[in-house]
């Protein structure tokens, strides 16, 4: 197994994106259209989007998957169209597990998934089975997951690694818990019982969170990490949106939300470990992800326990599953055109306006080279 150090890149290009997220923009305005590919409704005349052999197409090209990119990919499409206008591209943001299980049926041309493929569970096998060619996971789009609470009265709460495993796995139930309370001086705490809100769809968040708690926690977390919830307690809503709009209706309410939809819905976010979510925070903890996948796939692997200063440490990865080799070459055309897009400097611009952040220099070369040996 290959195992390639990303760290050295540099955060400032993360931390500067995460930075104009942090102040609430979550638009899909079009902010770097005059930097956007050239083409025609024919889609021979296209600029290089990614590299030199990439241009517009005409024709149609469909996705499905994350709703953790939804805002990215929306973003995406919306600027690719604007000047590829032969273009007509679909996404449907269903959740990772759904987006896997259609790429497999050979029912989209790739999918979003906020987990890589999972041998455990026989997914490469399969992927590689419905593209007769290897499946490639490419990361595309980066953001922290944010602890997202709603306590009356309670503006800043500090939870360490955990009181976050045992909040979700039901052994703390109200928010005056001593164990809190010790983690939170001078702040007072109501005894509000505490509302556990978590993804009722299969997600690629899930399978985030769930693995920092089971690496920070393992004794009061022992499930494996998965896109399914596996704990006792709590309620299940739809999609990212759905655990978003529960935490904020709810007093006493948590849940787990990629930063852009906490910033969208105005929610307050705990800090962990002392260290909040910042541009700063996640671009450290980011700098601590390696390469593990082989060949043209690369797979991270997220240091959910990186003792880096200053790290915020729960982030994830958004991966486009692609066919190395795809039936069809015209189809291969287009998932290259429109990758070798949203792998653009360009585009990765454009991430901070959606509650995301750009790809680092290092690994965006690489997610480049990866897009430009699809056939």
């Amino acid at each position: 197994m290959k195992i390639t150090r990303i760290g050295q890149f540099s955060g400032l290009a993360v931390a500067a994106a995460l930075a104009l997220t942090a102040c609430g923009s979550a638009s899909n305005s079009d902010s770097s259209s005059s930097n956007a590919p050239q083409g025609n409704a024919a889609g021979g005349s296209g600029a290089a989007v990614a590299s030199s052999d990439t241009t517009c197409f005409s024709g149609s090209l469909s996705a499905e998957g994350s709703t953790a990119q939804q805002n990215a990919i929306t973003q995406a499409i919306s600027s690719y169209q604007s000047k590829c206008n032969g273009a007509k591209i679909t996404y449907n943001g269903t959740g990772s597990g759904a987006g896997i299980t259609k790429f497999i049926a050979k029912q989209v041309d790739f999918a979003g998934s906020d987990s890589a493929l999972n041998p455990d569970k026989g997914e490469p096998a399969k992927a590689a089975k419905a593209c007769n060619s290897t499946a490639l996971d490419i990361p595309m789009v980066t953001g922290p997951i944010a602890v997202s609470y709603n306590l009356k009265g309670v503006g800043k709460l500090n939870l360490t690694p955990q009181l976050i495993a045992k909040i979700f796995a039901g052994k703390i139930t109200t928010w005056n818990d001593p164990a809190i309370k010790a983690a939170n001086k001078g702040v007072t705490l109501p005894a509000t019982k505490i509302s556990v809100f978590f993804r009722s769809d299969s997600s690629g968040t899930t399978d985030n969170f769930t693995n920092y708690l089971n690496t920070v926690d393992p004794a009061d977390w022992p499930h494996k990490h998965d896109k399914s919830w596996k704990g006792s307690v709590g309620q299940g809503k739809a999609k990212t949106a759905g655990v978003a709009s529960a935490v904020k209706a709810t007093d006493g309410g948590i849940g787990y939300v990629e930063w852009g939809y906490a910033i969208q819905n105005k929610l307050d976010m705990a800090t962990v470990d002392g260290v909040a979510l910042t541009a700063d925070s996640a671009g450290k903890a980011v700098e601590a992800a390696t390469i593990v996948g082989t060949g043209k796939d690369l797979s991270l692997k997220i240091d959910y326990k990186t003792k880096a200063e200053g790290a915020y440490p729960i982030i994830l990865v958004t991966y486009e599953v692609v066919c190395s080799k795809y039936a069809d070459p015209t189809t291969a055309k287009n998932v290259k055109s429109f990758l070798g897009y949203m792998a653009s400097p360009e585009f990765q611009q454009q991430l901070t306006g959606v509650g995301a952040a750009p790809l680092p220099a290092p690994i965006r070369s690489k997610v480049v080279e990866s897009i430009d040996s699809i056939s």
